[in-house]
Order: C-alpha cells, then sequence, then structure tokens
C-alpha cells in the first residue's frame, strides 16, 4: 500500500492536542507581529511527529507538495522530515538532486527555525557537500526572508561536520551584523 498525505494528515489529527498547540503557538511566537505570525499548530510535540514520519517510510513528492501546502505547522515538518529520509535513502545523484530541487521549490514553506533546522543540513548541506558550486548559500544570504538566510548558514553544519569551514566562516562574517537573534544563535552554534 502506498502511503499518501491524506493518511499522514490523519494520523497526526489523531494526535492532535488543543493544549498542546496552544503551548507552541506562544513558544513559536505566531502572535501579532511576532516572527510566526499567524502560523497554526495542531498540538503534537516533535517525538510524535518523528514516529510518524519513521514507521511510515516515503511519501511521493506530489504527496510531500500537499504537506507541505498545509496551513498546519507539524503537517509542514513531517513533510521536511519525510523529505530528509527520502534524501538520505536516495541511492543515485539523480535522485538526490530531484529532492535537493524540490526543497529549493518549496523553500517558503519552511517559515520557521524548526523546519529550518530539521531539513536545512541534511538535504541542502548534504546536496552541497561535494559540489564545488555553493553560491545558492551565498544568494540565500543576501535574501531579505530571514529564513532563507538561516538557511544559508545551517546548511553549513555538515560541511562543518566534514572539517569544511570556508563557507561557514565566509557566511558567519557576512551575516554577523543580522539585526535578528535567531541569527545570531544559528551563526554562534
Amino acid at each position: 500500500m502506498e502511503i499518501t498525505s491524506d493518511f499522514i494528515l490523519q494520523k497526526l489529527y489523531a494526535v492532535a492536542d488543543p493544549k498542546v498547540a496552544e503551548q507552541l503557538q506562544k513558544f513559536f511566537k505566531t502572535g501579532k507581529g511576532q516572527y510566526a505570525e499567524g502560523d497554526v499548530f495542531l498540538g503534537i510535540k516533535v517525538p510524535q511527529i518523528r514516529a510518524i514520519v519513521k514507521i511510515n517510510g516515503t511519501l511521493p513528492l506530489q504527496e510531500l507538495q500537499i504537506l507541505l501546502d498545509s496551513p498546519y505547522h507539524e503537517a509542514r515538518f513531517s513533510g521536511w522530515m519525510f523529505l530528509v529520509q527520502d534524501f538520505k535513502k536516495a541511492k543515485t545523484e539523480n535522485d538526490r538532486r530531484k529532492i535537493f530541487d524540490f526543497y529549493i521549490a518549496n523553500i517558503s514553506k519552511a517559515n520557521n527555525w524548526d523546519l529550518v533546522d530539521c531539513s536545512c543540513r541534511d538535504v541542502v548541506g548534504a546536496y552541497l557537500l561535494d559540489k564545488p558550486d555553493r553560491s545558492i548559500l551565498y544568494h540565500l544570504a543576501e535574501s531579505e526572508n530571514l529564513w532563507e538566510q538561516r538557511m544559508a548558514i545551517i546548511a553549513t553544519w555538515t560541511f562543518i561536520k566534514h572539517k569544511d569551514y570556508a563557507d561557514t566562516l565566509a557566511l558567519s562574517v557576512k551575516l554577523m551584523q543580522h539585526p535578528h537573534d535567531l541569527m545570531h544563535k544559528a551563526i554562534g552554534w
């Protein structure tokens, strides 16, 4: 049986908790004028989402698109987790490139720090690790979008694991004067 986004959404709805949703909306700063203004939570903790993703294997990209298009934060989180899982299981460079391209095409759906942090290093960083052209990271750093700027530095965590520091240092210098504390944290790590 092929798993669908509807099946995953039903699994998520089954463990949703309105009290947890209320807490998460405060924690992730979804109020007026805050960095995640208007984001909607079902009320599912990360270990529950990870468990649902882990036991359900892979999803075709068209099904992942449905999760990433969801108004619910946890549905998008699960979509990114499936994408990471699929990237790690990809057997060919062509498959890895398709997943990377899909990630980049959906970059606007990673609209909070946890969505960036849970996926970027394991897809964008992992894909670029052996590539001589990493200019996309510098393009993201130049963006006006906080999350794209954060992706630029977070992706380099993969490089650091492989003792490759040049892009991390260059991007850190470029983003060091950023006004948002979420960038200071990402650079500091």
